[in-house]
Parts: C-alpha cells; structure tokens; sequence
C-alpha cells in the first residue's frame, strides 16, 4: 500500500555495484536530504553475484529512508526498473543508474520543473555525452532517430532512463498487461504531459559498465519489437523484391538461352542463390522476433520475482515492538 504523505520515491536497479555503492551513498543522501520532503530509495538488486546486496543490507541500518528489494534472479535492467514502480510508495519516482553518469543534484532541478510546469513527466535529457565512447554514441544517436521513425517523434532524443513520473504515470506503467516493457518507449507513448531538464553526462564513478554491446543490441530488438509492425513490413518488401529480382534473373537466363549466347558459368546461379537465401533468412529472423515474444507472452511468466524487501522486515519489526508495547 502506498504511502500517501510520502512525496517521493527513487529507483536505483544495481547489479554488480559494490565498487561505485561506497561513493553512490555519499553523493545521494545529501542531495535527498537536502530536499525537504519525505522519501524513500529503492536499491533493487537484479540479482548481483557480488557484495552490493549485502552492502545495500547493511547501509538501511543507518540511513532509514534506504530500503533494499532483491530479485531472486538477474531479470535484467527494465525489469527492475518494473520491480521499483510495482513496489514505489512515492506521489513522485525518479529513476536513475547507480553509475552517477547521471548526475544524483539534478533530481532537484526534475523535482522543481514538475511541480512548475506541473506535469507528469520530466525526461533528463543528456546534453554532453563526450564521457561516453565514439562507438556508443553513435549507435545511441542510430537508435533514437530510428525510434523517432517507428514510434514518433514524441521521443526524447538522447533521454535514457533518468527521469521523473508522477503518480498518474506509474500508475498507468502498472496497469499495462504487456511484459518485457522499455519504459523509455512506454512512458512518452502513454502521452502525459512532460517537459525536459539538460544535463551533462559523467563518467562512470567506479566500476565497469554492465550494459555491454549484446544487451544494448537487446533493448534495440525488443523496443522494435514491441512498439511497431514495420520489420514485419520491411520482410513484405523484402520478399517482393526477392521476387522482383528473381523474375530479372529468369528472363535475363530466357533471354540469353534463346539468343544462343548461353556460356557456361555458375556466377549468375551463385548471385541469385545468395541474394535470394539471404533474403528469405533475413524474414525469417525478423518473423521469428515476434513469434518469441509472442511465445513468451503466452506462457504467462512474471517477469521477475522479488525474494526479499527490507520494508516488509520493518514493517514486522514495528508490529514486534508495538505488541511488546501493548
């Protein structure tokens, strides 16, 4: 149940961060409690093979508003992300990365435009990504101008997954039926009204990235996948032209065959074998994306299963004491 006076909630998803926790803290509380307000931080630990759960355990003994939710196993980065919004008591939830290559100070500035301007989102949108590396921001800026064109141009270019949502939003996030959701699609199609704080992006603290080139390749599969019929489309034209350029080969073949200039090769076999096969494979793979999300969907499986939450022990803890009390 939420807490109705609590005024504001931040997602953190963490696997494998015991490197960058110590200076995570140090940066984050100041911020939070400079605020004025009431909030709490979800350190969701999708599932980390180090100490980062047992350090995030041991952190909540002294700062309060900390609370710790541990999946049973890695579920990946948009699904603890959904683990947070299922579990956010907040009127607001800011999500952020445990990296601090999004700065923890601008959740004031996000804080401060909502209530302003009062809408429901505000995207943090990146206006420096020098940090980052040539090849990263290249396919980053690849795939926003490809999702600009699948999904629309309501998509923030360059805002990941810093941000502010009001409580209409999170709302709405938890009611969608759909599974493997990419809230950076999900959240501007849902059509709240938003604004944007710029920011520069930093380096990572400490660490290494956990958001290697195959889950990056991943988010870009499943955000084609889940918002738009157009590779189904392409494999269509694909198709057509396959068969386009076949019926060039054959009369071309006719052609020549009855002009008695026929030479002897396997050149031209080879050319339309390859182009035509590599075709045919292409569609396949595409048809084959949707049939495995379509499987998936089917199965009916939760998309993560939260093993622990240190809210539920406080809550046990003040009911222990309030008997003792009594």
């Amino acid at each position: 149940m939420r807490d109705t006076e609590l005024e504001l909630s931040v997602v953190v998803p963490m696997y494998d961060e015991e490197e960058v926790l110590p200076i995570f803290f140090e940066r984050m509380r100041p911020v939070l409690d400079g605020l004025d307000v009431r909030y709490e931080v979800l350190a969701v630990d999708d599932g980390s093979r180090d100490a980062t759960a047992s350090l995030l355990l041991a952190a909540t003994a002294h700062w309060p508003e900390l609370r710790l939710v541990r999946l049973l196993r890695n579920s990946g980065h948009q699904a603890a992300l959904s683990a947070g919004f299922r579990r956010a008591r907040g009127a607001y939830l800011v999500t952020i990365d445990a990296d601090l290559q999004d700065p923890p100070e601008v959740i004031a500035e996000l804080l401060a435009a909502a209530r302003e301007y009062d809408v429901d989102v505000v995207y943090g949108v990146r206006s420096d990504r020098s940090s980052d590396t040539w090849a990263k921001r290249t396919t980053a800026r690849m795939y926003y101008r490809l999702m600009g064109r699948l999904v629309g141009k309501d998509i923030p270019f360059d805002a990941g997954d810093f941000r502010l949502v009001s409580r209409r939003v999170v709302d709405a996030v938890n009611q969608l039926p759909e599974d493997g959701r990419v809230f950076r699609l999900v959240i501007p199609w849902l059509g709240f009204p938003s604004t944007q704080v710029r920011y520069v992006r930093a380096g990572r603290a400490a660490g290494t990235t956990k958001y290697g080139p195959g889950k990056m390749l991943r988010l870009a599969f499943d955000s084609v996948t889940a918002f738009s019929a157009a590779p189904l489309r392409l494999a269509t034209w694909l198709g057509l032209l396959g068969g386009l350029l076949s019926g060039m080969f054959v009369i071309g073949a006719l052609f020549i065959k009855l002009s008695g200039r026929s030479i002897p090769g396997w050149t031209s076999t080879v050319l339309a074998v390859s182009v035509i096969g590599a075709i045919q494979l292409l569609c396949l793979g595409l048809l084959g994306e949707y049939v495995a999300r379509l499987f998936q969907s089917s199965q009916k499986r939760p998309q993560f299963l939260v093993g622990y939450d240190s809210l539920d022990d406080k809550g046990h803890q003040a009911r222990t004491e309030e008997s003792v009390n009594s």
